[in-house]
C-alpha cells in the first residue's frame, strides 16, 4: 500500500491596512489631554496647598492655646504618627511642621488662595522659612508675575535676587507700598525690575576686555542675559544710531519691558561710573522719547551698567528724576558669605541714606 503524501498548504495571510490619523489631528488630540492632564494635576495641587493651610492653622490653634511649648511638639509628633499610617507620608509628622511654619509664613488664607493659582506647595516649601517677611513677600510676587519653576526660584533667592533690588534698600513701609500694589494691581515699578549688581559671570570675560568685547558677549549669551535681567525684557536693537544735529551717537543696547510699558536704553561702561555718563544717556532718553516712543508707552528709562560706582556721586546727581539707574556688575559669582557680606552692607548704606534724606 502507497503512503499518501498530503501537501501542507500555507495559511493565506490577509494584509488589512490600518488607516492612521491626520498630523493635525493627532497633534490636536494630543495636545488637548496634555493640558487636561496639567490642568487637573494644577486643581489638585493647588487644593492640597489650601488643605495644608487649613491643616497647619487648625493644629497652631490648638498649640497656641496651650501656651507649652513641650506640648506643641508632643502634639504634632503623636498626630503625625497617626495622620501617617492612615493618609501616608503627606501628613507626617515633619509635613505638619511644614504646615505650621506656612500659616506662620503666610498668615493671610485670601494672599495664599491668591498666590496657589501660580504658585505650588514646593514653591511656598522654598519660601516659608525665609525669614524677612518683605522678602517672602517679594519672591512670592514676582514668582506668580513672571511664572517661574521652583528651580528658577531657587536659584533667585540663592543669588539674593532680592537684595539686589533697589526695593531692598527702601525703608520698610514704602516698600511694603510697593508690594501691596504689586499683589492687588499687578503694577511693576523700575525698583521691582532693576538689580544692583547684576551678576554676569556666564560671559566668560577674563583679564582684560573691551566694551565691544562685553556687548559681543551679551548678544551671543543673550537668553542668560536677559534671565539675569528678569523677566518682562525683550531684546529690540544694539548700537541702535541716534543722530542728533548731524551728529551719529550709538546706544549700546535697546530693550523694552512689556510689565513697564516703556523702552530701555542700557549703556556699557568698562570702568566705573562718572557723571558725564548721565549726560549722555539724558541725551539718548530725549531722542527716544521724541522720536520712539509710541503714544501708549511710558517715559522711556535707562540704566548704565559700570564695573562700579561711587555713592555720594550718585546720591548727588538724583538720578531718580532723570529715569536713569545706574548698576554694577560682577563678571565672577563671589563665594555665598562674601555675597552676602557685601549686599547687606549696600542695603544699610543705602536705608540710611534715604532716611537721612528723608529727615532734611
Amino acid at each position: 500500500m502507497n503512503a499518501k503524501t498530503t501537501r501542507k498548504t500555507k495559511p493565506i495571510s490577509v494584509v488589512t491596512a490600518v488607516q492612521t490619523p491626520d498630523r493635525p489631528l493627532l497633534t490636536d488630540v494630543r495636545q488637548m489631554i496634555i493640558q487636561a492632564r496639567e490642568g487637573v494635576a494644577r486643581a489638585i495641587d493647588s487644593g492640597l496647598t489650601m488643605l495644608y493651610w487649613n491643616v497647619g492653622h487648625r493644629v497652631r490653634q490648638d498649640i497656641l492655646k496651650e501656651k507649652r511649648a513641650e506640648y506643641g511638639a508632643e502634639i504634632v509628633a503623636a498626630l503625625g504618627r497617626q495622620l501617617e499610617m492612615e493618609f501616608g507620608r503627606g501628613f507626617s509628622t515633619k509635613s505638619l511642621r511644614h504646615m505650621i511654619r506656612f500659616v506662620e509664613a503666610f498668615p493671610d488664607s485670601e494672599i495664599v488662595s491668591a498666590l496657589r493659582r501660580q504658585l505650588t506647595w514646593t514653591h511656598f516649601k522654598s519660601l516659608i522659612y525665609l525669614e524677612d517677611q518683605l522678602k517672602r513677600d517679594f519672591y512670592a510676587e514676582i514668582c506668580r508675575i513672571e511664572g517661574w519653576n521652583t528651580r528658577t526660584l531657587d536659584k533667585k533667592i540663592q543669588s539674593m535676587l532680592f537684595e539686589r533690588t533697589a526695593l531692598s534698600r527702601k525703608p520698610k513701609k514704602l516698600a511694603e507700598i510697593e508690594l501691596k500694589a504689586l499683589r492687588e494691581e499687578d503694577r511693576m515699578t523700575p525698583d521691582l525690575v532693576f538689580r544692583d549688581p547684576y551678576i554676569i559671570d556666564f560671559l566668560g570675560l577674563k583679564d582684560t576686555y573691551a566694551e565691544k568685547d562685553m556687548e559681543a558677549a551679551i548678544l551671543r549669551e543673550m537668553e542668560a542675559f536677559i534671565l539675569e535681567l528678569g523677566v518682562g525684557f525683550a531684546f529690540l536693537e544694539r548700537q541702535k544710531r541716534i543722530t542728533v544735529d548731524g551728529i551719529d551717537h550709538y546706544l549700546d543696547l535697546l530693550f523694552y519691558h512689556r510689565n513697564l510699558r516703556r523702552l530701555v536704553a542700557i549703556e556699557l561702561k568698562l570702568g566705573e561710573f562718572k557723571p558725564a555718563h548721565k549726560g549722555q544717556m539724558e541725551l539718548y532718553l530725549g531722542w527716544l522719547n521724541r522720536y520712539e516712543r509710541k503714544p501708549e508707552e511710558e517715559t522711556p528709562i535707562g540704566m548704565i551698567l559700570c564695573a562700579g560706582k561711587r555713592h555720594e556721586t550718585v546720591e548727588l546727581l538724583d538720578l531718580d528724576k532723570s529715569g536713569i539707574h545706574i548698576a554694577s556688575y560682577w563678571t565672577e559669582a563671589l563665594p555665598k558669605a562674601e555675597l552676602e557680606r557685601k549686599l547687606h552692607d549696600a542695603v544699610m548704606l543705602a536705608r540710611a541714606r534715604l532716611e537721612r534724606r528723608e529727615g532734611e
